[in-house]
């Protein structure tokens, strides 16, 4: 039997961590935190409210009222700002673009960082993002670095954001991804970067269902 643990996956865009994350923690009947919502949800209230992310005075001042919370909603888990259901207007294209500027600045992500470490505080979680197992959670019972050919995360980006957003082009996805592979991993506070100890998923070639079996399979490993 798996013990209560904490499950730390960290990757890059579009490599199927958040749909893996949700199904592994489903799985294994544990709590699922998705911090990308948490920094979509940030950028979507400073950008409600015009304050750009050069804006940094502002942008410390107003942080505090900040209130990120997960529910499920006919079965499926939602992100609420400030008590508002926000999930669909955080994947929107304009969010998506804008996100990486503002979950690049420091006084963001240690707010952030300091949520979700409230949050994983009892274990039986799993958790996805970027830094993840380096910063947030470095001592994890159970650290993934997911990745995948840029074809392939481009390709399953454009068919999941052209349901919602039908003018957006192949071309715009990959711009977006590229741009977001080199801010992620290039960025001073908490870069992208492949933890001590995490293990490498590559899911050029995997399905979701594949993925989840094989972290299902490599923590029956390590406790069985």
């Amino acid at each position: 039997m798996i013990k209560d643990i904490i499950i730390a996956i960290d990757g890059h865009s579009g490599c199927g961590k958040s749909t893996t994350a949700k199904m592994l923690a489903e799985s294994l009947n544990y709590s699922y935190l998705d911090s990308g919502a948490m920094y979509r949800s940030v950028t979507l209230f400073f950008n409600r409210k015009k304050i750009k992310y050069s804006n940094i005075d502002d942008i410390k001042i107003l942080l505090n009222q900040i209130k990120i919370s997960f529910k499920y909603v006919n079965g499926v888990q939602n992100t609420f700002l400030n008590g508002e259901n926000v999930e669909k207007e955080i994947r929107n294209e304009k969010i998506t673009n804008l996100v990486s500027k503002y979950s690049s600045i420091p006084e963001i992500r240690k707010y952030l960082v300091q949520s979700q470490k409230e949050l994983g505080k009892n274990k039986k979680i799993v958790v996805e993002g970027r830094d993840i197992t380096t910063v947030v959670f470095p001592n994890a019972e159970i650290k993934i670095f997911m990745t995948a050919d840029i074809d392939v995360r481009a390709k399953r980006r454009f068919k999941d954001m052209k349901a919602n957003n039908p003018e957006i082009t192949f071309s715009d996805v990959m711009k977006n991804l590229e741009d977001r592979d080199i801010k992620d991993s290039n960025r001073k506070d908490s870069p992208l970067t492949y933890a001590e100890g995490a293990i490498l998923i590559d899911t050029s070639d995997l399905e979701i269902d594949d993925q989840v079996k094989k972290i299902i399979d490599i923590i029956e490993q390590k406790f069985s």
